[in-house]
C-alpha cells in the first residue's frame, strides 16, 4: 500500500531521494529533466541529461547519461501532446525496486519532480489516494532541502 505521494530512488540514474506523485491517471511514469542531449555511443543511442531533485530549487543537480529506449508522443492531462524521451530505470518505491519506463520533461510549472504512472505501479502497489508518505519520509535535513532551505537542523 503506498499514498498518493511518496519518496523515491531512481537507482540506476544515481537520483534520490525525489518527492513523488503516484498518479494511476497517467500510464508511463515522468521525470523532470532538462539540458537534454542526444548522442550515439558505439551505435546505441543514448541521451544525456540533467535532474533537479528538490521541488522550487536547482540545487543539487544530477547529470545522468543512459540509454534511450524509446521515442513517444505523450499527451498530458490538458490535451497537449509532446514528443518524449523514454528511458528504462529502476524505480525504488516502498523499500521495493522495479524496472519501469519513465519518460523525461521539464516539470518546472509541476508540484512534484517526478510522477509515478501505472505501468510501474501495477508492479505490486496499491495507492490510498487519502494518505501520503506510508514509506516513510527521509531525514529532514532533505526534507528541508527539498522545500528550497538550506537543510540544516
Amino acid at each position: 500500500m503506498a499514498g498518493w505521494r511518496e519518496w523515491v530512488r531512481l537507482p540506476g540514474l544515481g537520483v534520490g531521494p525525489v518527492k513523488a506523485k503516484l498518479d494511476t491517471g497517467a500510464r508511463t511514469s515522468a521525470l523532470h529533466a532538462f539540458d537534454l542531449e542526444e548522442f550515439s555511443l558505439d551505435g546505441s543511442d543514448r541521451v544525456r541529461f540533467s535532474v533537479h531533485p528538490w521541488q522550487r530549487s536547482a540545487e543539487d543537480s544530477v547529470v545522468v547519461e543512459c540509454p534511450v529506449h524509446d521515442r513517444r508522443l505523450v499527451r498530458s492531462s490538458t490535451g497537449h501532446a509532446q514528443e518524449r524521451i523514454v528511458v528504462l530505470t529502476e524505480i525504488e518505491l516502498l523499500g521495493h525496486t522495479v524496472t519501469t519506463e519513465v519518460t523525461l520533461t521539464r516539470r518546472d510549472e509541476m508540484g512534484f519532480r517526478m510522477l509515478v504512472g501505472r505501468e510501474a505501479l501495477r508492479q505490486g502497489f496499491l495507492v490510498d489516494s487519502g494518505r501520503s508518505y506510508l514509506g516513510g519520509r527521509p531525514p529532514r535535513r532533505v526534507r528541508r532541502k527539498n522545500r528550497g532551505r538550506d537543510g540544516a537542523a
